[in-house]
């Protein structure tokens, strides 16, 4: 089976800053990169999970608009139905995109644990991108490749690029 997508799970040692690189991202994803979903999950210090999703607007991805809502979902341990699972998911065709982009319950359960209290996570799933602009806006903006499904080497590269010294912004980067 192809890939249709590729999936991140990138966490932060705080409870803002998985809010505050979403903004980064969708703000890639105008230009640069093929975001088909986008979801923030935060563990309060209590224990607790809440979800932050909001819709993305990408209005050729009617499917993928709700994988990575239902992914977190999973992850934060909201209650899932027959019903549900239908109505959160649109119907076969998620569960399809989740099994192409080869998204188990071990990819759910690891990022799960490695969650923290205090702790955000942001969900992505995107396909391919202008790669050396997206490692040009990433670079600097920290957090810990929690999951993927990609290749270890462009997981180690996404991970360096995250962990540098933010790039200086010229001008012409501005959009």
């Amino acid at each position: 089976m192809t890939k249709s997508g590729n999936l991140w799970a990138v966490g932060y040692d705080d409870m803002d800053r998985a809010n505050q690189v979403r903004e980064e991202i969708v703000r890639l994803g105008r230009h640069y990169l093929v975001l088909d979903d986008i979801a923030v999950v935060v563990r309060h210090p209590d224990g607790s999970f809440t979800l932050n999703r909001e819709r993305f607007p990408a209005a050729a991805n009617i499917v993928g608009c709700s994988v990575v809502g239902f992914l977190a979902g999973l992850i934060i341990g909201a209650p899932i139905t027959g019903a549900t699972i239908g109505a959160t998911v649109g119907g076969a065709g998620s569960a399809a995109v989740l099994a192409s982009v080869e998204i188990g319950e071990d990819f759910i359960k690891e990022v799960k644990a490695l969650m923290k209290p205090g702790t955000s996570a942001i969900f992505v799933l995107n396909h391919e991108g202008d790669m050396d602009v997206i490692l040009h806006r990433i670079r600097g903006l920290g957090g810990t490749v929690l999951k993927t499904n990609v290749d270890l080497e462009r997981a180690q590269l996404i991970q360096s690029t995250l962990a540098a010294p933010a790039a200086q912004t010229r001008k012409s980067d501005e959009k």
